[in-house]
């Protein structure tokens, strides 16, 4: 008996009491992590301890192509203990919703953050390079070093034990490439955020269980960090990358015309008398949504009730499914405001490509369904409508211009009107003596169309895409190019002086064209 209990107390009593050893070397003897960082100046250091530090000089003083950016850190150093807060805040609410789902299994009764914070000091950019690329996009590569003293707790309570687990001391050193494509006119200017690695990242980060910084296991820590930087890098190491959405790629912004609206506004109806002597003045305006260009508009049809117009309109459609046009009618006045006749919107969705459909619209005071004026009879307007599909992208002629009027790979030229799209991307070494602040116009068959000024420059990028709808294949037009240069005139703040630095015509034997189905 006494040997068999002898036997029984080892067994026992070895792996309790090694157990115990350790969780008192983890909590007593183990080497601390968390450190307040040591600041001392160059002009102290010796000749060898100076030859440490040349890996953590930053990139801008050794390499010419990265830029400095102390301003960004200064700014973000600023703004840390806020973005601090909204950082935790956001963190605490994703993850916790994933913590209620685990709680009432395997005996866990709450889970919860006793701690977060990210610490006071933020991410420091060493240098930032940017990458000019001749497509619609902005390649940047920063590089990123942050040594946080970030502490995170996190309590679970299992039956009637409490166990928190501490992630601390977070330091994180990558180069990641972040590229903006494709660049829209609508804010923030681009549609998505791609992020990839350039290099293995370094992180490194102390994690205590039970307030016993498990990372002080020997052989341990290395096998973590090592595996976590693997991990990461095999998931965004370039070319692999995280595309994050900005824009729905269904706004009017990242979509390419599909097709033209062609919009017949015939006659009006019973329209209401707004003129105190006389009858109204009507015109329409019409507008479709999606899109930032100014209005169009009827002609004004004097001391009239019942008018006709027969007038015919195009817009560019980018989504048929989702857009609709809006026309309004007014009441023209010479020097008040113009009174309001009605309104009506049409979805685009109703029409059948290549079909016209007749409408008959009841003009409303507003769209609003519980607006009271709509029940008064303001009139009613008839207007034809027919939408033209492009053809398939592949069927297109794209022509390339080499400045001079030259022109080369002619394709299959198609035998009706559609769209014609003109590129307008850079201009090289303009003239101009005394000032240069160029853009572009670009005329075609009578239709302006002028790209952003750059400001002192010789060397301007407008990267701009203009659209000229065409009755006809522009097969041997001209498009006609000049780049411009616009300042003040002096002493005349409201006066410009406008000097033309260069002009270039081009023959289009075909052109990148986009045609309706016909």
């Amino acid at each position: 008996m006494g040997l068999a209990g002898g036997v029984l107390g080892f067994v026992l009593g070895l792996p309790i009491g090694i157990v115990a050893s350790y969780l008192v070397y983890l909590r007593f003897f183990a080497p601390r992590r968390l450190q307040d960082p040591v600041i001392i100046p160059l002009r102290h250091l010796d000749s060898e301890t100076l030859q440490a530090t040349i890996p953590d000089i930053p990139l801008w003083v050794k390499s010419p192509d990265y830029e400095r950016v102390d301003w960004i850190n200064k700014f973000i150093f600023e703004m840390w203990p806020f973005l601090d807060k909204a950082i935790c805040n956001t963190i605490r609410s994703a993850i916790i919703p994933t913590f209620d789902q685990h709680v009432g299994q395997y005996g866990i009764k709450s889970i919860e953050f006793g701690r977060l914070t990210l610490g006071a000091l933020p991410p420091t950019f060493q240098g930032i390079k940017v990458y000019e690329m001749k497509e619609k996009e902005l390649v940047i590569e920063p590089v990123i070093r942050w040594a946080s003293i970030a502490n995170v707790i996190v309590k679970v309570k299992v039956h009637f034990f409490e166990v928190s687990v501490q992630l601390l001391d977070l330091h994180i050193m990558m180069t990641p490439r972040v590229t903006l494509k494709p660049l829209v006119p609508s804010f923030p200017c681009f549609a998505n955020l791609c992020v990839s690695l350039m290099e293995k990242p370094h992180i490194d980060f102390g994690f205590k269980l039970l307030g016993g910084d498990v990372m002080a296991i020997p052989g341990l820590h290395r096998f973590v960090q090592e595996q976590i930087s693997k991990q990461i890098a095999n998931l965004y190491h370039w070319p692999k990358h995280l595309q994050i959405p900005i824009l729905d790629v269904t706004s009017g912004a990242t979509k390419k015309p599909v097709g033209i609206l062609l919009v017949k506004v015939i006659r009006a109806m019973n329209l209401l008398k707004m003129d105190l002597l006389g009858k109204s003045d009507p015109y329409v305006k019409l507008r479709l949504s999606g899109e930032r260009l100014l209005s169009k508009k009827t002609s004004v049809k004097m001391s009239n009730l019942n008018p006709e117009w027969n007038e015919h309109f195009r817009f560019i459609v980018k989504d048929p499914d989702t857009q609709i046009l809006e026309l309004r009618m007014f009441d023209w006045e010479k020097v008040k405001m113009h009174d309001k006749l009605g309104m009506q919107v049409i979805p685009l969705r109703l029409l059948t490509p290549h079909e016209s459909k007749l409408f008959t619209l009841d003009l409303l005071k507003s769209m609003d369904p519980n607006d009271p004026h709509n029940k008064k009879n303001r009139g009613k307007l008839v207007v034809e409508l027919t939408f033209d599909p492009f053809r398939d992208d592949n069927n297109r002629t794209i022509v390339m211009s080499d400045g001079e009027g030259n022109v080369s790979a002619k394709r299959d030229v198609p035998t009706c009107g559609g769209l014609l799209l003109v590129s307008v991307e850079n201009a090289e070494d303009v003239e101009g003596k005394r000032h240069n602040n160029p853009y572009a116009v670009v005329l075609f068959r009578g239709e302006k169309k002028e790209t952003k000024v750059i400001k002192k420059t010789r060397d301007p990028r407008w990267n701009e895409e203009f659209q000229f709808m065409v009755d006809e294949v522009p097969v041997d037009d001209k498009i006609h190019i000049e780049v411009r240069s616009k300042r003040r005139g002096l002493g005349l703040p409201f006066r410009t002086k406008v000097s033309q630095l260069m002009s270039v015509s081009c023959r289009l034997a075909a052109a990148n064209f986009a045609c309706p189905l016909c």
